[in-house]
Order: C-alpha cells, then sequence, then structure tokens
C-alpha cells in the first residue's frame, strides 16, 4: 500500500489546533522514511523533509496546519525533486523573490562579520527596491531575454533618468550576485543559462564635485558645533564617530567604506625617516589590496580624540595603543557595532552647513573627500606617482581625471 495515500486518509483533514501534545511532538514518516512531517515547537505549521541522493536532507515549510495537505505537499516535493535530479536538474526551484531575500541576508551577514564590500549596500538596495519586486513571483529559469528588457525600461522610468554606467555596473552585479545565491543553495544548476543585464550604454559619470580648501576649513569648523547640537545618545555617537570619519578622509586620501570602516588600532603604527621625523603610517586594505600610506600631521588629533572615548585606550598614549596592536575598530561605537555607512548622515551635515552643492550644481559626497585630497595635493605639487601608491590607483587613472588640472598647474611653464 502507498504510504503516502494510506497515512493521508488517517489524517482525514486533522488540524494542529485539534492535536494532543503527544501527537504534535511525533514525527510522521512517509516513503520508507524518506519523508518526514513534522511540527516545531511553538509552531502552528507543519514542517517536513526529505533525503535525496547525493543531497542530503531537505527541510521546508508546508505552510499549513491542515496534516493531510502537508502530507500532500510533502510527498509531491519530494516525487518533484527525484523527477528533477534524474533530468539532470536542481532538485528544487525557488522564486525570485525568495532568493533575493536570502541574497540580501547573505550580504548583510558578510557586512556584519568584516568581510563586505561597500558596494554590497548598493547591491542590497538595489535588489530591494528593483529587482525583487518586479520579479518576485518569477522563476530564474524561465526569465527571459524580453522580461530583462521590459523591467530596464522600468527601472530607467522609475530613476527618472538614463542610468550612468556605474549604475548599470551594479544592477548586472547584483542580479549576478543572485544568481550564485541560487546555485550554491543549488536552487538552479550551475549549467542553467540566465539571460544578462545590459552594461553598456549607461551616462559617462562626470568628474566628483570637490571641496576648496576654504570648505574644508568651514566644514571642519562646522562639525564641532554640530556635534554639539545632537539631542538624542545614538544621534550623538553618530555624529561624534562622523567628524573623526570625515577628518581621517581628508587627511589621508583612503577610500570611505572598504577601507576608512576597516581601520583598526593595529592598522596604525609611527614612523620615523631617515631625519628622525615622526610620522602616522597606517595600513589599509581595499579593491586594490593593501598598502601603507602617511596621514598628515594634524591626523594624530584626531586618533587622539577617538582614544580618549574609546574603552580599550582611555588613559594611554598613541605610542602605547600601537604597540598594543589593539584588534578593535577604530570607528565604532561604546557597544562595539559600527554603521553599515554614513552616507546618509554625511548629507545631513552638508546641508545644515549649506555645503551639499558645489558652485556648478553637483552634489557631493564622501567620495568627494577623496576627491578634494588629491585635487588639494597636485596643487601643491605632489609627484603623481607618489600620489598614486598613496591613494593606492593607477597614474593612468589619475591622469584621465585630473589632466585639466594638471594643465591649468602647469601655466606658469606652459605661458
Amino acid at each position: 500500500m502507498n504510504n503516502r495515500h494510506s497515512t493521508a486518509s488517517t489524517a482525514n483533514s486533522i488540524s494542529t489546533k485539534s492535536l494532543t501534545l503527544t501527537e504534535k511532538r511525533a514525527r510522521i514518516k512517509l516513503r520508507d522514511g524518506e519523508v518526514v512531517v513534522f511540527l516545531r515547537t511553538q509552531s502552528q505549521q507543519w514542517q517536513c523533509r526529505y533525503r535525496l541522493k547525493d543531497i542530503g536532507w531537505v527541510r521546508r515549510t508546508t505552510q499549513t496546519q491542515n496534516l493531510e495537505t502537508a502530507i500532500e505537499r510533502a510527498c509531491d516535493w519530494y516525487d518533484e525533486a527525484r523527477y528533477r535530479l534524474r533530468a539532470g536538474l536542481a532538485p528544487e526551484m525557488k522564486r525570485i523573490g525568495d532568493i533575493a531575500r536570502e541574497t540580501i541576508r547573505e550580504l548583510q551577514t558578510e557586512m556584519t562579520a568584516g568581510r563586505g564590500k561597500r558596494v554590497y549596500v548598493d547591491y542590497c538596495s538595489v535588489i530591494e527596491r528593483y529587482i525583487a519586486p518586479y520579479f518576485k513571483n518569477n522563476y530564474i529559469t524561465t526569465v527571459s531575454l524580453k522580461q530583462i528588457a521590459e523591467f530596464e525600461a522600468w527601472r530607467n522610468e522609475r530613476l527618472g533618468r538614463t542610468p550612468a554606467a556605474s549604475t548599470l555596473l551594479t544592477f548586472a552585479a547584483a542580479w549576478q550576485r543572485i544568481q550564485s545565491t541560487a546555485i550554491n543553495r543549488g536552487w538552479i544548476s550551475q549549467h542553467t543559462p540566465v539571460p544578462r543585464f545590459t552594461v553598456s550604454g549607461g551616462v559617462r559619470a562626470q568628474s566628483r564635485a570637490a571641496f576648496t580648501a576654504e570648505e574644508i576649513a568651514e566644514l571642519r569648523a562646522f562639525m564641532v558645533t554640530w556635534v554639539e547640537g545632537a539631542t538624542r545618545g545614538r544621534a550623538t555617537d553618530m555624529r561624534v564617530l562622523l567628524r573623526d570619519y570625515v577628518e581621517l578622509l581628508i587627511l589621508t586620501g583612503m577610500r570611505h567604506g572598504t577601507e576608512a570602516m576597516r581601520v583598526r588600532w593595529r592598522h596604525c603604527e609611527w614612523y620615523t625617516d631617515t631625519e628622525g621625523v615622526q610620522y602616522l603610517r597606517v595600513w589599509v586594505s581595499g579593491k586594490t589590496g593593501e598598502r601603507q600610506l602617511i596621514a598628515k600631521h594634524a591626523a594624530v588629533s584626531v586618533l587622539e580624540r577617538a582614544a580618549a572615548r574609546d574603552a580599550l585606550c582611555v588613559g594611554l598614549t598613541l605610542t602605547e595603543i600601537f604597540a598594543a596592536k589593539f584588534d578593535a575598530l577604530v570607528f565604532r561605537f561604546a557597544d562595539d557595532t559600527q554603521p553599515y555607512h554614513f552616507n546618509a548622515v554625511f548629507e545631513r551635515l552638508l546641508r545644515a552647513a549649506d555645503l551639499l552643492l558645489n558652485g556648478a550644481g553637483q552634489k557631493r559626497t564622501l567620495y568627494s573627500l577623496r576627491h578634494t585630497y588629491a585635487t588639494q595635493e597636485l596643487r601643491v605639487g605632489t609627484d603623481i606617482h607618489t600620489l598614486a601608491k598613496q591613494m593606492g590607483t593607477s597614474v593612468l587613472m589619475l591622469e584621465r581625471f585630473y589632466s585639466k588640472l594638471n594643465a591649468t598647474m602647469a601655466a606658469s611653464k606652459l605661458a
């Protein structure tokens, strides 16, 4: 007799509410024990698991309180998974909405653990605001090129503009990450063809909006009173942290997010040159790998300020802190947590300081601080090869973005 139907016939539409405690703790075994239907503690819905060759146990919720329905679903899923395996397909299909949620969870977990990249924040935003809502009920294996084109038209209309080239790359990378999650979870085969997003035809990005030296001085002065103006505990902590963060970016040229957020006390040290002059040296790790950079002398007071409120460092000099090689992050709250980013609060700061837009109406962001650093260093005559090593970029990239500036600064030599 078929195990599934014999058990189902005795279930007689029994719901979890009518079961005794002993019955609720029972495991209902089907198909010679290859399928099991059961209840979790404090859950009214039946769960199931089934065993597949070379894969092991697969667990799913039946999303029903009815035992008969739960048994039928569990056995159907088991049969379908075995059929798909024999056909060389992934054993389980998931809708894109489900895969998207899992992808976001994975990205956030990696960021929390310190393994994520700054761009993961953008991936999560793109997935949550665009990809998941549009494709949520579709299966990734059935998405067509026509649907991709329709999505891109819908996205552009929602953006209200033709996306920049960097925006297209972000969407394509986020879509690829969803596929990777599906493959790693066994929801699609790695050989399954999936259409890609368009990555060409975007608007070329304009150069970043920088600050003038006078505006940087104005911003640093404004942050002092801005920090004191916070009225709530967490808001105050955020402003305090942001002030140090912004000043270190201004004084080092390091990348915000991928590099600055990962700086730990053990990454900071003194460097003394052959003439006995002492400098602050910081090791950073970003998209171009690890490197050491030399901070402006004013950055010493920034770290002293950060150390004065750090429980690990209170009462210690920077020399003692550097020698101790503390593994703690420099930019963190008192409870050892760290914000994902400072983008939104930095924008609020610039609005309050009336510095959000430059003279051409371009919006400034945290990246503008790195652009400002490069601009000012070139203006004072820093060698472009030295600057490239300091900033972890290429000479070609600096020449590409600052060629006009170089020509202007050399006017006295060229005229």
